[in-house]
């Protein structure tokens, strides 16, 4: 039977849905906010007796017509064999709705999902208006899931008044609680990206932060399906993390700590403790990643193999080309790390492979948009410590990919060109340059990096006028060491961004601030500092 507002327990008001978004249990069937507490923040608790909404809702990779609506049923999110607690095949139903009472719904279908899929739902809802908020929710028997909101891209060609984006990496569950995406949830934007480390593979205790672990992984080091699923389980029963999903469609990109740290194609970390199942391994990653997204089909997994780069238009204001920088590359150069090492300047050696690369430039060659986002994972920049050494994990080991794509969007004439990064657990703002060894060199991009929601504990503030790093990089004109997120309003003068941060992540429930506020102007690439706000 088609389910109604009439019907529902309780329908939810708009500000439950932004503020509380996918709250846990037994509030999950009344659309009851939680408040901000340890507990809450924590968000394992113990569903009540049957639910099976206990891991939220989430849209993501929205057009102008349609949108992916994703949930995962897990009465029991914790159980060792990955499948919550779930047994047999299930049939869900899903609606969407152009207000949060569910009283003009659009559209309504169903999906069946078994232990095949990990009791996860992707419904791909067709049909939509472009440029248009929606409400949407799940039911299956008596279960109603919390609401959730989301958004279709303008209609081609359309730049409109402007798009209000929040982008998001790194977050170990262990290293603290989620209060940044709480506030990355009230803010409201129109759409998040996340760019990697959404869930870390360790087992409890033997990644711990200078600040100290406040939380524990479940199960083994993560390698198994069953346990890659857990693990997924675990970190979206987290309440401050069902918000941030349920309150806008997301664009997602995995890292490394989706599989295993610093892995580079086939190669997996630690050559010294030998992995002779690690594309098995990556397989079972790559698995639970589709099946705890709210991904398309088309990004599903192939064995060990998944096409997770893509472009995503929104209207003629921009592009997102979100990139895969695992998954192609090659081994990094002289055993990784940070080093002085020629082998990094080869041309040939290339961070997106061959295809991804000629792919990208041909997206930079068909733009129209004001601009062009490239989502992604590692530092783009030029970055050299004291002693000259750069990192080999990032664009810097792969230098030939690092000149030929900012060749790309220069012979495309891109209007705008802009890097959004993550990994780094820090917050950065730098020029990108023609040539970084001659500092009155022509800029040609910008890059912004979002810091850690979690990854590295509480870090400190730190002031950018007495930073080695800005000394020795002159093109880097911010860093700081604190947890947050980055806040953007994206219109079609200019690219503004907040570096929000939080003076602790180790107790739940800090408020966040602006650190620092940067604009890009249109048709010129660069950084100018503004009055935060």
């Amino acid at each position: 039977m088609p389910f109604s507002g009439e019907n529902s327990p309780l329908t939810p008001s708009r500000r439950t849905v932004l503020a509380s978004g996918a709250a846990l249990g037994a509030a999950a069937a009344v659309g009851t906010a939680l408040p901000l507490t340890a507990s809450a923040a924590q968000g394992a608790g113990n569903p009540s007796a049957g639910e099976v909404f206990t891991l939220g809702v989430a849209s993501g990779d929205p057009d102008p017509y349609s949108v992916v609506l994703w949930t995962r049923l897990a009465p029991n999110p914790l159980a060792e064999d990955g499948l919550g607690g779930m047994r047999g095949t299930v049939e869900v139903e899903w609606e969407i709705a152009r207000d949060e009472r569910f009283s003009r719904i659009v559209r309504r279908g169903r999906e069946r999902t078994d232990a095949d899929a990990g009791y996860a739902v992707h419904a791909e809802v067709a049909g939509l208006a472009p440029g248009t908020e929606y409400f949407y929710r799940f039911r299956t028997g008596r279960h109603l899931s919390p609401a959730g909101r989301t958004r279709t891209a303008p209609a081609f060609g359309v730049v409109g008044s402007g798009l209000a984006m929040s982008f998001a990496s790194c977050s170990q569950y262990e290293h603290g609680y989620f209060t940044a995406y709480h506030h990355l949830a009230a803010d409201e934007p129109d759409l998040v990206l996340h760019l990697g480390d959404y869930i870390y593979e360790y087992k409890a205790d033997s990644y711990v932060s200078p600040t100290g672990n406040v939380r524990d992984h479940s199960g083994p080091e993560t390698e198994t399906l069953a346990n890659y699923r857990q693990r997924h389980a675990q970190y979206r029963t987290d309440a401050d993390l069902q918000a941030a999903h349920a309150v806008a469609p997301w664009l997602v990109v995995p890292d490394d700590h989706e599989v295993d740290n610093n892995w580079a194609g086939d190669v997996y970390e630690k050559p010294e403790i030998p992995q002779p199942n690690f594309i098995e391994r990556r397989a079972n990653a790559f698995r639970a990643l589709y099946e705890n997204m709210p991904l398309r089909r088309r990004s599903k997994p192939s064995g060990s193999h998944m096409r997770l780069y893509r472009t995503v238009r929104w209207g003629a204001l921009a592009n997102f080309h979100m990139l895969d920088t695992r998954q192609y590359r090659d081994d990094q150069a002289c055993d990784d790390g940070w080093k002085v090492c020629a082998d990094a300047a080869d041309p040939a050696r290339t961070l997106t492979g061959d295809e991804q690369e000629a792919w990208l430039i041909e997206q930079f060659r068909r733009s129209r948009a004001r601009w062009d986002v490239l989502g992604q994972q590692v530092f783009f920049a030029r970055r050299v410590n004291a002693s000259g050494a750069t990192s080999m994990d990032s664009w810097d080991g792969y230098r030939g990919s690092q000149e030929r794509i900012t060749e790309g969007w220069l012979d495309a004439g891109v209007r705008n060109p802009v890097v959004l990064t993550g990994d780094v657990h820090t917050h950065w703002a730098n020029e990108l340059k023609a040539n970084y060894a001659d500092p009155d060199s022509e800029v040609v991009g910008t890059e912004l990096v979002t810091t850690s929601i979690t990854s590295g504990g509480n870090g400190a503030d730190s002031d950018p006028n007495d930073d080695n790093n800005l000394k020795l990089n002159p093109h880097i004109k911010f860093r700081n060491n604190q947890r947050g997120y980055v806040r953007t309003k994206i219109t079609r003068d200019e690219f503004r961004a907040d570096f929000r941060v939080l003076d602790k992540v180790t107790e739940p429930g800090h408020p966040a601030r602006t650190r620092a506020s940067f604009v890009i102007a249109d048709r010129n690439p660069g950084l100018t500092e503004v009055t935060p706000r």
